[in-house]
């Protein structure tokens, strides 16, 4: 379905990089097996995975770039999409009477996404927002001290203490949570920018928890 296809893409779009050393970073990577189809990107830094519903007639996984493909994908009409790959070559999208064709990536060089770990804790999504706007605004921006840059989480059971600093502000705000063990401890330092964009992509009207691991 187009919009189930055109949320996925963008929503991992977002987070591929624009300019790299690598263009392969710059690739979507689609799965297609009897799940239907999973998109996912990754940089090094920051990896993400979504899976949507598809009828695969072809089990296979290729790459292509990933913001060509969610802009193409924006601006087809509200119809059933028919992706397939040709000559091993080229990816054809076809939509109602719109044809567009992509070439793939080769897969040789793209780093493995890495494995989720374990769930840690969950969180309601309006209430992890919130706490990252109220915070992340007061990180450093300057790469050269990097250590000021990210939002330090103190996580001691079901209480989180989120903190940042600049050198010249500071911010801090403490919430309750549902951690998965009652004495589950960590200290993270996360960096704000990557906080902020996953606050972003988060939708608050859901009361489905946000797991974090």
């Amino acid at each position: 379905a187009k919009d189930d296809l055109a949320d996925a893409v963008s929503w991992v779009a977002r987070s591929l990089p624009s300019k790299v050393a690598q263009p392969v970073l710059r690739a979507m990577l689609i799965t297609a097996d009897d799940k239907g189809l999973e998109f996912s990107g990754f940089d090094y830094e920051v990896s993400t995975r979504v899976r949507i519903a598809a009828m695969v007639d072809e089990p296979g996984r290729i790459a292509v770039a990933g913001k060509l493909l969610a802009d193409i994908v924006a601006t087809l009409p509200n119809k059933e999409v028919e992706m397939t790959l040709e000559d091993n070559s080229q990816v054809v999208l076809s939509c109602g009477s719109s044809r567009f064709s992509l070439p793939i990536i080769p897969l040789d060089d793209y780093p493995q996404l890495p494995q989720l770990p374990a769930v840690t804790g969950t969180i309601q999504p309006q209430l992890f927002v919130e706490a990252i706007s109220q915070v992340a605004s007061a990180a450093g921006r300057d790469d050269t001290l990097p250590m000021l840059t990210g939002v330090h989480m103190d996580i001691r059971g079901s209480h989180v203490e989120m903190t940042a600093t600049d050198r010249f502000r500071l911010a801090m705000r403490t919430l309750e949570w549902d951690p998965s063990s009652p004495d589950v401890q960590a200290k993270l330092l996360v960096p704000a920018k990557t906080l902020q964009e996953t606050g972003r992509s988060l939708d608050t009207h859901l009361n489905t928890p946000v797991e974090i691991a």
